[in-house]
C-alpha cells in the first residue's frame, strides 16, 4: 500500500503554488493619477459591493478598516500612498484588479526664459516648473516671429532647453514664445513676448587671470579670454566690467573698459590679497553677463632684509672669542731660565771637585 504521507505534502504544496500564482498572476495594470490631499476609492473590478475581498498596497495586506464593501477606500492622500494596489477574491485568491496609484499636483504656471549667448547665430528658451508635481509633465513650446512658426531644437540636456536660429537680424518684429505645460491632473501655460536686442546676454568672460607687477607694490595686472560661445568678437565687440576688492573690506571698486582683455590695477594696498571678477557686455544692445569665476592675487611685496642688531653683534664676538685657539708657534727660550739652570749646573759640579780635594789630604 502507497504512502499516503507524501501525496497529502505534494497536494498541500501544490495548492500553495496555485494560490501563489494566482496571488501574483498578472493583469492589464491601470495606472491612476490622484491629487495629494483627495480621499481615494477603488473598485475591486467587476465585484459585488458585498464580495469578501482582500486588498494589498506593494505586496503587503491592507487592514480592513479601509474596505467599504469591497472597495479600498483612502483619505488625504499624501506621496507616501503612491504604489502598487492589488484586489485579490477572498477565498479562491484570484486576482481580480490591480492598479499603480500615483499622488501629485496640476502644475503651476511655468518659469520661462529666452536668451541669446552667441548673438548674432541664433538664441535658446529654457524653463522649469515653480514646484514638483510628482508626476510626469509634458511641455510644449511654440516660437513666433511675426505670423511665422519657427523651429525650436530641443536639447537632449538640459532637457528643457531648446534652440532658435535667427532667420533675420536686426528685426523690428518681436518674437513671442508659448509654453504649455500638462499632465494627468491638468495644465498650464505661460506667454513671453521680446525684442531681439534684448536677450542677447553674453557668456562671462574665461581663464581670468591676476597677477602682482614687480616692484609695483600697488598694482595688479587682470587678463582674460572672450567667452568661447561668442561666435564673432570682430564684428559684434564685448565690452568689460571688472569688479576687484580686498579680501578685509565688502566693498567693490569697478573698472568699465570699452576695449581689450586686459586691466592694470594701480590702487591696490600693498601686501593684502585681492579678489576679481570680470562681466562681458555686447557693445550696443543687450544686457551685462553674469560674473566671471572669482581669481585671487597679492600684489608685489619687496623681500625682507637680514638686519643685524647690536645684541647680536655683541653674541657673535663673544662666541667667537672664546672659542679662538691660536695656532702652534716656535718656543721661544726663556733666558732667565737658561741662566738659572746653568748656575744649578754650576754649582753642582764646584761640590764634586770639593769633596775629591778632600778625600785626597785624607
Amino acid at each position: 500500500m502507497a504512502n499516503p504521507v507524501p501525496s497529502a505534502c505534494c497536494v498541500v504544496l501544490a495548492a500553495v503554488v496555485m494560490v501563489y500564482a494566482q496571488r501574483h498572476s498578472q493583469l492589464d495594470t491601470h495606472v491612476q493619477y490622484e491629487r495629494l490631499g483627495a480621499d481615494v476609492t477603488m473598485q475591486c473590478g467587476a465585484m459585488d459591493w458585498d464580495a469578501a475581498v482582500t486588498w494589498t498596497a506593494n505586496g503587503t495586506d491592507i487592514d480592513e478598516s479601509h474596505f467599504n464593501g469591497s472597495r479600498l477606500v483612502l483619505r488625504n492622500v499624501d506621496l507616501t500612498h503612491s504604489g502598487q494596489y492589488a484586489c485579490y477574491e477572498g477565498s479562491s485568491w484570484h486576482l481580480k484588479y490591480q492598479t499603480y496609484l500615483k499622488v501629485g499636483t496640476s502644475p503651476k504656471e511655468p518659469v520661462l526664459m529666452c536668451r541669446s549667448n552667441n548673438y548674432p547665430k541664433g538664441f535658446y528658451c529654457s524653463w522649469h516648473l515653480p514646484s514638483p508635481t510628482y508626476i510626469p509633465n509634458a511641455f510644449n513650446i511654440t516660437v513666433m516671429h511675426g505670423p511665422r512658426e519657427l523651429i525650436c531644437e530641443k536639447d537632449t540636456f538640459p532637457k528643457n532647453r531648446c534652440h532658435i536660429r535667427y532667420l533675420q537680424l536686426f528685426s523690428t518684429v518681436k518674437y513671442k514664445v508659448t509654453l504649455i505645460v500638462t499632465n494627468a491632473l491638468g495644465r498650464n501655460a505661460t506667454t513671453i513676448a521680446f525684442d531681439e536686442f534684448t536677450i542677447v546676454k553674453p557668456d562671462p568672460p574665461e581663464n581670468v587671470v591676476a597677477k602682482p607687477v614687480s616692484n609695483n607694490p600697488r598694482r595688479l595686472e587682470v587678463r582674460w579670454q572672450n567667452p568661447s560661445s561668442w561666435p564673432d568678437p570682430e564684428s559684434f565687440p564685448l565690452k568689460f566690467f571688472l569688479r576687484y576688492r580686498p579680501l578685509i573690506l565688502d566693498q567693490w571698486q569697478h573698472v568699465e573698459l570699452s576695449d581689450g582683455t586686459s586691466h592694470t590695477i594701480t590702487d591696490a594696498y600693498a601686501g593684502k590679497e585681492y579678489i576679481i571678477q570680470v562681466a562681458a557686455k555686447d557693445n550696443d544692445i543687450g544686457t551685462w553677463s553674469d560674473w566671471s569665476v572669482a581669481v585671487h592675487a597679492t600684489p608685489w611685496t619687496e623681500e625682507p632684509k637680514h638686519l643685524t642688531t647690536e645684541a647680536q653683534v655683541a653674541e657673535t664676538t663673544t662666541t667667537g672669542t672664546s672659542s679662538f685657539v691660536p695656532p702652534p708657534t716656535t718656543k721661544i727660550c726663556d733666558l732667565e731660565a737658561v741662566v738659572g739652570s746653568g748656575a744649578v749646573t754650576v754649582s753642582w759640579a764646584e761640590g764634586l771637585v770639593l769633596a775629591a780635594v778632600g778625600v785626597l789630604f785624607i
